[in-house]
Order: C-alpha cells, then structure tokens, then sequence
C-alpha cells in the first residue's frame, strides 16, 4: 500500500506548531493557585432613568458608567443601586452617572449596595468641560440607610462619579499626544486585543538599540476604578521622556522601558468595579496566563526578551487603595537589583517634603504581577499604590520624584 503525503497539509500542520510554540508563555507557580478562568459577568442596562412626577433623570449611557437602577424614594431623594459585575469580588464599589432636572434644585441620592458591601469612594463632581471637583463633605451624609449625598441639579447634565473618568479612549488621547515629536526614542505598539477587541497598547522606550539593554516594565489599570494609581504612572512616564533631563537621555541609552497604560480596557469602559469581561481579576492570572490581557502581555515581554537577549530587572505595577502604600518582595538577595528598593525609598524620602514611604514587604502567594516579576525573572516588583484621596498635586510629585530617583539609582548618579 502506498502513503501519499499532502506536503501543504504537512506545511499548514508545522506552521501551526510554530505559531503555537512562539505565544506559550512559561507559567509561573504560585503557593496559592487562583481559578482564573471566566466567569459569567452581569451586563448593565443602558438607559436613561426617568422619575417623571418630580421632573429627575440618571442614565448611564457613556463608557466607564456604572448604574444599575434608579428610583424614587420620596419627591428629594431617589435611590442609586450599584451592582458588580459579578462576584465574589473586593468591597470596594464603584460608581458613575449623569443626573439633571427639569428645574434647578436640591437633591438627595442614596447609594444602595448589595449586601456587606459599602461605599467606598468620595464622589467626583463634573458639568461638561468644567474640571473634576470632589463633593463638598457637608453634602455626604452616613446613616443607617447607607451613604448619602446632596447635589445640586438643573437641566444641565452633571457627572457623579466614584473616580474621575478615564475610559479608553481618554487614555488613548494622553499616550497619543505625550509621545508626539518624541518618535525617535517612543515606539507605540498595539500588540493585542481585550477579551471585547479592544486595544492592547505599549510604550516601548529607548534610545539607540535596543539589543542587550536590561528592561523595566510598568503597568497600570488592572483594576479599573484605581486613577489615582494610573496619575502615577502618567506622570512617572512623562518624567522618562522628558527631553531637556539628561537623566532621562543617559537614563534610556542604558536601560529599555515597556509602559503599559491600559491593562484591562473593557472593564474600565464597562464600569466594573474589579474584574475584566471575563469576570475575572486580572491581577490573579500572572500564572496560568488564562485571560487574553495577561496573556499577550507576558507573551510580548517574553518575545521582546528573547529577541534583543534583555534581562527583566524591575517592575512597577500601578494600583489604587485607600492610602499611599508600596508592596514589595521580601525575597532580595541573589535578584536582579538587591539593593534597589531601600535605595529607592530612602531617596524617596530625602526628596519629597515630609513624605515617609509606607512599604508592606511580602513575598506573593497568590499569582500577582509583583510575584510574576520575581519568580518568572529574578526580578524586583513592586505594587505602587496611590491613596483613594490623595491630593493630584501630591500625586504628580510623588510620581515624578520616584521615576527621577529610579533613573539616578540605575545610572549611579
């Protein structure tokens, strides 16, 4: 019997296995393995809520919105229900909505959670172009209902939300315009897409050639409310590409930075509270790489290692909680830069007016970037947190202070 081979079956059958050779990523282990695999997630209705007898509306139809019902509980006060996405999830409710009148007034709003699950944010005030102010404290109110707050409403719509918006889109705009006649040392890449086809991007930074050149990786917004933590970043990338520093020029003919400034897009524009269209916390899944975010992202740092023979040597993940606070590895000795944190954070503090840095050391159990940067590549991590509540003009010097004292420890400045 004779055995007739397809050689264009057998080409399509090894390009497959080459294809899938190149996007597998190594896993990592964990002590605490986390199910990341997704979840079913509860869409929000968008529609414009009508409280037709007292002439008062919400709706919620705009990215980054979260409402989920809207009622009258008497003629001043209607009841704002928030719901997550799905659950189990963090208790840390999110929130965001327009609201107006049919007559200028005051009005109060009642946030109602699920069960055990409680306010967290203090609300962002917005009218059209105007800039975010946080409510005036003497307009929220505690009581054995919940949270409360007074607002005044007109026909113009006003935004409350529980952070300022930043949706995609707005993210997209800052990247585009920061890195305008910066080309020569910025490479802006879309290297994936979200779970729902949205944009995966990356800031890829350098001077000369990127062979050889050790690379730091910074994260941000993989938990979508947390802006606080995502000014941080915006502000430590903006102080690397500073063009008149030479810091920055000596800075980035040495070393390569990979800037991720939207890690879980769909759930930023969908108003989660945690987790991404899969239902799942992203900041859970640096193991077995389950959601398509994470899993092109350490698919494009694995491929960008390899292919300019580069260490990974430090990584910044940006988060949001409700004060100033590193995480850091407890494991130092033996890794990339074992001395790098303490310097950091005494620099840190010999730089910034009464600033005491609020470090956690940890080794991390379950599968968080921090950990991924020090198992998967010897290297230090860290989770950067920034305050609910801390001040922007805080914000901007504590980003920038510690990306200009990153650049001085590195080149020995």
């Amino acid at each position: 019997m004779k055995l007739y081979i397809n050689t264009s079956c057998i080409l399509l059958i090894l390009s497959f296995i080459f294809l899938l050779s190149c996007q597998t990523a190594k896993k990592v282990a964990f002590e605490i393995p986390v199910d990341t695999s997704s979840k079913k997630i509860n869409h929000q209705i968008k529609q414009t809520y009508t409280l037709q007898d007292i002439g008062v509306y919400a709706n919620n139809e705009f990215d980054g919105a979260r409402l989920n019902g809207f009622r009258k509980i008497n003629d001043s006060t209607a009841a704002v229900i928030i719901n997550p996405e799905n659950t189990p999830i963090n208790k840390s409710a999110y929130y965001a909505f327009k609201a107006w009148s049919d007559i200028p007034k005051s009005f109060y709003f009642q946030f109602q959670y699920p069960d055990e699950h409680e306010h967290r944010y203090l609300p962002q005030l917005k009218v059209n172009n105007e800039q975010w102010k946080s409510i005036d404290s003497i307009n929220l109110y505690q009581t054995n209902e919940g949270t409360t707050i007074k607002i005044q409403l007109d026909k113009t719509p006003l935004l409350i939300a529980a952070q300022e918006i930043h949706s995609s889109k707005h993210v997209k705009d800052w990247y585009t315009n920061l890195i305008k006649g910066k080309e020569s040392y910025v490479n802006l890449s879309v290297f994936g897409t979200s779970k729902l086809g949205r944009e995966l991007p990356v800031l890829d930074i350098f001077n000369g050639s990127p062979e050889n050149k050790d690379i730091i990786v910074l994260l941000t917004r993989q938990h979508p409310p947390e802006v606080t933590g995502y000014f941080a970043f915006q502000h430590f990338v903006q102080t690397i590409l500073d063009n008149n520093s030479e810091l920055s020029k000596e800075f980035l003919n040495r070393y390569r930075v990979l800037a991720f400034p939207i890690m879980n897009p769909d759930g930023v524009d969908l108003g989660h509270w945690r987790h991404n269209a899969g239902g799942v916390d992203t900041n859970r899944d640096w193991s077995a790489y389950r959601q398509p975010e994470i899993r092109q992202t350490v698919q494009f740092i694995s491929k960008t290692l390899k292919k300019n023979s580069s260490k990974l040597i430090l990584g910044l993940d940006f988060h949001s909680t409700w004060y100033d606070i590193f995480y850091t590895n407890e494991i130092r000795k033996g890794t990339t830069l074992p001395y790098f944190i303490e310097n950091w954070f005494a620099a840190l503090e010999n730089n910034i007016p009464n600033y005491v840095v609020n470090e956690k050391p940890g080794n991390s159990k379950k599968p968080v970037s921090k950990g991924w940067f020090l198992y998967g590549h010897n290297a230090t991590g860290v989770t950067y947190e920034i305050g609910d509540d801390t001040p922007r003009d805080k914000i901007k010097t504590i980003g920038t202070v510690t990306a200009q004292q990153m650049m001085k420890i590195l080149t020995d400045k």
